[in-house]
């Protein structure tokens, strides 16, 4: 990687080493040169009447006044702030997709991560640092939202070059035809990658349409302990993210039922992408590492009671079976979900041994054929649906961990976690709703305890 650029097509020979800009730029702007340096790229005078012509012409110019003086250096100061500004920007994005095509082994010794988990990482990264700072219902900075917007587009362009080839006949100018391979986006990208970007869009209007609102924002770490008569009270685990206030009437009628709709909208968006996200894992490819580590049979991994459940009786509700088992924190969810994908698969590597399953997903308990194996995987699969929807801010189970992990299909890889920070960012907007929506309802109620209290002041002691 030679004369300062990282990348063949970012490289220009007419570029300076050091400084990224064009040689003839650099020496106008340069004033420390030499008097030979000078003497060299003066041009020569030209002879006779026209010299003299010249030289009365440079001696009657009129001067710049000070003003115009000033105007013209602040507006070449400007030109060169921004010729800078966007020298940094392409330094940066040069060094970002070195990492990217590096696999983030800077060493260069080819032991960093495939290209497809570079990339799934590039995206969540990305995401964390254009979203990692909002906890407010409001609209996306300026230089975050252009941040995210180039980036993105860097990365999803990548999807217009994975294409499938599929027999075409094409018609000849002589009128004859040949068969030839044409290219087209790939089925799943062509599927869901214009879906995703209709989200993205989405939830970018919801946040851009919190620009003037009824309630504001108060930094719970810098009020003091003696704060009293709040609306609001944040769980201590969430000490840190700010409170929403309200008026101490509450919201308007037209602002409640505005935040209700973005919130349905933004539930709905959840709900999608959770949907396009699982769809994608289920297609990546398990693990040969994930494999060797499931238990020997699926009753050792789920347990004696679930198991139980499971397999007693021609009735199975998941609802039923995880109300009794009263799971109180995302913890023990996520951990009663990776008991119950492992067991899943073991049930299923079982079943195909008698059975020629080509899809797991159309399985059901009607064409069963009697198989126990196929209809426990049958019921873990809906118990484990059911456990997802219940805890929608549930973490990646240890599968869905291990497929990212090792998944080296690019368009996959983008798909995932495209749709995983998309599936992020809704639950976030519909968690903060929730939060001006509890804080709404205090102040209302306080609103209302205060005008009966008003009430039965104004009542004289001879009308009880």
């Amino acid at each position: 990687m030679s004369g300062g650029s990282g990348f063949p097509g970012f490289h220009n020979h007419g570029y300076d080493r050091d400084y990224a800009r064009p040689l003839f730029r650099v020496s106008s702007f340069s004033d420390n040169g030499s008097g030979e340096e000078q003497e060299r790229y003066t041009p020569s005078p030209p002879r006779g009447r026209s010299m003299s012509r010249t030289m009365s012409t440079v001696a009657t110019a009129p001067r710049l006044s000070p003003s115009v003086s000033k105007l013209s250096m602040k507006k070449l100061q400007q030109v060169v702030n921004e010729k800078s500004l966007e020298d940094e920007e392409m330094e940066l994005m040069k060094e970002k997709y070195t990492k990217l095509l590096l696999g983030e082994d800077m060493s260069g010794s080819g032991k960093g991560v495939c290209t497809a988990v570079a990339i799934s990482n590039a995206i969540t990264n990305l995401y964390a640092t254009v979203f990692g700072t909002c906890h407010r219902l409001q609209p996306l900075p300026p230089e975050k939202k252009a941040m995210w917007n180039r980036e993105m587009d860097c990365l999803l362009s990548i999807c217009e070059y994975i294409v499938e080839f599929s027999p075409k006949v094409q018609a000849m100018p002589d009128g004859s035809t040949h068969d030839v391979m044409a290219t087209s986006p790939r089925s799943d990208i062509l599927m869901n990658l214009p879906a995703l970007e209709k989200l993205e869009t989405m939830l970018l209007e919801i946040l851009d349409s919190f620009e003037k609102t009824d309630f504001w924002y108060i930094d719970q770490r810098k009020q003091s302990f003696s704060d009293s008569m709040k609306s609001f009270q944040r769980s201590e685990d969430k000490w840190w993210l700010p409170e929403p206030c309200v008026p101490e009437s509450g919201l308007s009628d037209r602002m409640h039922r505005e935040l209700q709709q973005k919130r349905d909208q933004a539930s709905q968006i959840h709900k999608m992408a959770m949907e396009i996200n699982s769809g994608i894992l289920s297609e990546m490819q398990v693990p040969l590492s994930y494999i060797e580590t499931l238990p020997k049979s699926g009753k050792v991994g789920v347990g004696d009671a679930i198991y139980r459940y499971m397999s007693a009786g021609d009735q199975f509700s998941p609802d039923h079976l995880l109300n009794f088992l009263n799971l109180s924190s995302e913890h023990e969810a996520l951990e009663i979900a990776d008991r119950v994908e492992a067991a899943m698969y073991v049930w299923r590597r079982k079943a195909s041994m008698t059975h020629v399953v080509s899809k797991w997903e159309n399985v059901t308990e009607l064409n069963a054929d009697g198989d126990k194996n196929l209809i426990l995987a049958s019921r873990a699969r809906s118990l484990l649906l059911c456990l997802k929807q219940r805890f929608p801010g549930l973490s990646q189970t240890t599968l869905d961990t291990s497929k990212i992990q090792y998944n080296k299909d690019i368009g996959q890889a983008i798909l995932e976690s495209y749709s995983r920070v998309l599936e992020s960012l809704a639950y976030n907007i519909v968690s903060w709703i929730d939060d001006v929506l509890i804080a709404d309802g205090n102040a209302r109620k306080g609103h209302n305890i205060r005008m009966q209290k008003q009430e039965f002041s104004k009542l004289s002691p001879q009308q009880y």
